[in-house]
């Protein structure tokens, strides 16, 4: 299998999805995170994120330029700008990368999915074309939180594009999805970065989520929490056939990519020491939901009209 490092598209593969039950719908209403106060780890996990990127922008070659990042943070944030690359850094400028390469290669309307921690500043940092509608699944109190300060200094969406919120919260996470305007007959992308997932349960409702939503050939990258591994990080063969046996029993072919590779490909150098998440991506192999209702009502009609030109021939 060729690596996902680039996108390169191995031959066309599809696998057919079984029809949904009550009790996979049901599934999804499971995908929501609790918040209780200010204190609430979700916010500080948050803002450690956006702190990583406002210390990668000040760098001397940065990565990336991320200058909304300051208004998320204390004003007194301590700097450690390092020689080494951080992993999160890393793993962003790689999601920042990959997500406007496959957006401005898709043709009329482009839809991207971001799973955040609610302080992601994507929608506004990144150069977006021209008819990308931009979908974010995040804890409510923190995305509202961040919006007020994003506002307070300004920053926009990039003309002609759309930003719509969609709660973490919310009971019914597809439904709410297609409310706010999301097509399974369009292309989309998705990405996870600091989303909220607490169990492995919480992660295969995600997976869930965008198996039924995102078009064949689709992908899905980002970053997922390491000890959800049922082995040891370090134990790569294991981690890997984990990793495909979880993604593909939702139809997904996923590649592991190596935070080393990324760095290498940069001209960086990675920091030193152990990190909690695994970079991904996945390229989704079945149908989306929407897919299969097309399918099903264009055979519909092709057989009704050929039963009505057979009476006629009668």
């Amino acid at each position: 299998m060729e690596s996902l490092m680039g996108f390169a598209r191995a031959p066309a593969t599809t696998i057919l999805r079984p029809p949904l039950t009550c009790a996979s719908k049901k599934k999804v209403s499971g995908l929501r995170a609790k918040l209780s106060d200010d204190n609430d780890p979700l916010f500080q996990t948050a803002i450690n994120s956006a702190s990583l990127r406002f210390q990668e922008t000040h760098r001397p070659e940065p990565l990336f330029v991320d200058p909304y990042a300051g208004c998320l943070v204390a004003p007194n944030v301590q700097m450690d700008i390092k020689q080494c690359s951080h992993h999160y850094c890393l793993a962003t400028k790689f999601i920042d990368d990959k997500l406007l390469q496959t957006v401005k290669h898709i043709d009329g309307l482009k839809q991207v999915v971001l799973l955040t921690d609610g302080m992601d500043t994507r929608p506004y940092r990144l150069s977006w074309p021209t008819s990308t509608i931009i979908f974010e699944i995040s804890p409510e109190r923190v995305f509202k939180r961040a919006a007020e300060k994003l506002g307070g200094v300004g920053a926009k969406i990039p003309r002609n594009c759309l930003f719509l919120h969609v709660p973490l919260e919310s009971s019914d996470i597809q439904q709410s999805l297609r409310a706010k305007g999301f097509n399974g007959n369009q292309p989309s992308i998705w990405a996870i970065q600091g989303h909220p997932v607490v169990t492995l349960a919480n992660f295969e409702e995600i997976l869930f989520i965008v198996s039924n939503l995102a078009m064949n050939g689709c992908v899905f990258l980002g970053e997922l929490p390491a000890w959800l591994a049922e082995t040891e990080i370090g134990i790569k063969s294991s981690t890997r056939q984990w990793m495909d046996k979880l993604f593909m029993s939702n139809g997904f072919r996923v590649d592991m990519i190596s935070y080393e590779d990324v760095a290498m490909n940069l001209g960086k150098q990675l920091a030193a020491g152990r990190y909690k998440n695994i970079l991904f991506a996945a390229e989704q192999l079945r149908f989306s939901d929407d897919q299969m209702e097309t399918w099903r009502s264009e055979f519909q009609r092709v057989e009704e009209q050929g039963d009505e030109e057979g009476f006629e021939e009668l």
